[in-house]
């Protein structure tokens, strides 16, 4: 089985050619514009792509979508009812619900609701080996929640329910920068060894931009070199911000 990603200077975002091998069906997950090596295989292994899955709306996911279409003529695009409603009825041309599952030559995709960072968003469990986690978890950290239909309890029910409850030696391919595994995460996820009552809370006061005063409870490291911070304000409400939104005194 094959699977190359490509990762583009400015979001850091990946695209990711999956294929049964040289000579096989295959497909391609997401799209940001750094598609060349990935044409290159294709061509090159003569694999033929039977779909395009999208894990979600956000535009840094979806910038080749017109070339797409156009390099690949007929190849039906998949999703999420969601992504399908904010990128215009008709821009899916096969809509998932959670558990379905695609099937294309030996490889099985099954699609797994996981809100949170947005609303209809995937993750795309492969074969039971890989899974291709989009923007709820990273290597080493989860993500926003700050954009419109983002939602904390989501991401975290999403994090802790679902993708935590797969086998740990599965494979996990973030939409973000490199792969990383769910066991890997299960152990050194501070954001998630927090939620698992591992760790205790930071317990500073800090400061988070256009929000408020808060309890920071985690810092932890996000994938583009920054910091994420989880932080619970005085009505109980928790979320977690980029490490530049937040001001730590102690610091």
């Amino acid at each position: 089985m094959i699977i190359e990603r490509t990762q583009d200077e400015k979001w850091l975002v990946n695209t990711y050619l999956v294929a049964e091998g040289p000579g096989g069906k295959g497909v391609l997950i997401d799209g940001n514009q750094v598609l060349d090596p990935l044409l290159e295989r294709i061509e090159r292994d003569g694999i033929d792509i039977t779909h395009v899955l999208l894990t979600h709306h956000h535009e840094d996911h979806v910038m080749s979508n017109a070339f797409y279409r156009e390099r690949f003529p007929g190849v039906p695009f998949v999703g999420h009812r969601g992504t399908d409603d904010v990128l215009g009825e008709g821009t899916l041309d096969i809509i998932l619900a959670d558990g379905d599952t695609l099937t294309t030559g030996d490889l099985t995709f099954r699609a797994i609701d996981t809100p949170g960072h947005c609303q209809g968003h995937f993750a795309y469990l492969l074969n039971d080996t890989d899974v291709f986690t989009a923007d709820v978890l990273f290597h080493r950290t989860l993500g926003g929640h700050a954009r419109p239909g983002g939602n904390f309890p989501e991401l975290k029910a999403s994090t802790m329910d679902v993708l935590m409850k797969l086998p740990h030696e599965l494979k996990a391919h973030p939409g973000h920068m490199g792969p990383t595994t769910i066991g890997d995460e299960w152990e050194n996820n501070l954001l998630i060894r927090y939620f698992r009552g591992l760790d205790a809370p930071l317990g500073e006061t800090v400061e988070v931009k256009d929000t408020g005063e808060g309890e920071l409870l985690v810092w932890a490291p996000d994938y583009d070199g920054g910091n994420k911070a989880l932080v619970r304000f005085p009505d109980g409400t928790e979320g977690i911000y980029f490490g530049s939104r937040v001001t730590r005194p102690g610091a």
